[in-house]
């Protein structure tokens, strides 16, 4: 049977609270059931520490997939360069991203940004990175603008983590998504990537679609992914 996985993009940790709304809808309409990676880079399972990054963040989607019969794999922006990575897996029938990133290999999370106009603010210390230059105000005006209930966004920037480096500057290895059906969501509003990059993106991507939404729409318009999640599910 058919699951969703879910991996979440960076500087952030619990992926299972991020993606609830979307899971909860997609499972009552259709009965597939999800889960969501959990990536060492983010802090998060066993292999977590400030040597983690890219590889360790894909092996840990491989091992998911690893128990998987067949999988919808949904990637939020970091999460696609992950996926680039690490789901090169016979159980993947369709990758489905988010305001998200399809890298050439030998490209990084950091080359692919590069280029960005208003690059987000980073700081790193000791091999990790965080958003320290940033209130919780300030984030959430660019990270979840269209997020008007105050709690949560309290309970977003509470899941807002340090993230190793080497998740940023590891090239990859892989371009997984090649040869794989798959459809790119763009995010219109989005204040974080911008259109322009996402669009780059999409167009190596099967199928594509916009959404007038911005950087966190499976937080702010669940129906809309789910949705989506739906029409692949039922192209298969």
């Amino acid at each position: 049977m058919t699951e969703i996985v879910f991996v979440h993009g960076a500087l952030v940790r619990d992926g299972a609270w991020w993606w609830k709304p979307v899971a909860d809808q997609v499972r009552e309409a259709t009965g597939v059931s999800s889960r969501a990676v959990l990536l060492p880079s983010c802090g998060e399972g066993p292999a977590a520490g400030a040597d983690a990054g890219l590889a360790e963040d894909a092996a840990a989607l491989h091992a998911v997939l690893d128990e998987t019969e067949a999988a919808i794999v949904v990637g939020h922006s970091y999460g696609g360069t992950v996926i680039a990575e690490g789901a090169e897996h016979p159980a993947v029938s369709h990758l489905l991203y988010i305001t998200s990133y399809l890298p050439e290999v030998g490209q990084s999370q950091a080359s692919i940004m590069s280029a960005e106009p208003d690059p987000v603010s980073i700081a790193m210390d000791g091999g990790m990175l965080s958003v320290d230059g940033y209130t919780p105000d300030t984030f959430g005006e660019r990270f979840w603008a269209d997020l008007g209930d105050g709690d949560a966004r309290a309970e977003a920037w509470a899941r807002v983590t340090p993230q190793a480096a080497a998740a940023f500057s590891t090239p990859t290895t892989r371009a997984s998504w090649q040869g794989r059906e798959s459809t790119y969501l763009v995010c219109g509003a989005d204040r974080s990537t911008s259109v322009a990059l996402q669009r780059t993106h999409a167009a190596r991507a099967t199928h594509s679609a916009e959404l007038p939404t911005g950087h966190h729409p499976f937080l702010t318009r669940p129906d809309l992914v789910a949705q989506q999640v739906g029409r692949v599910l039922r192209s298969l």
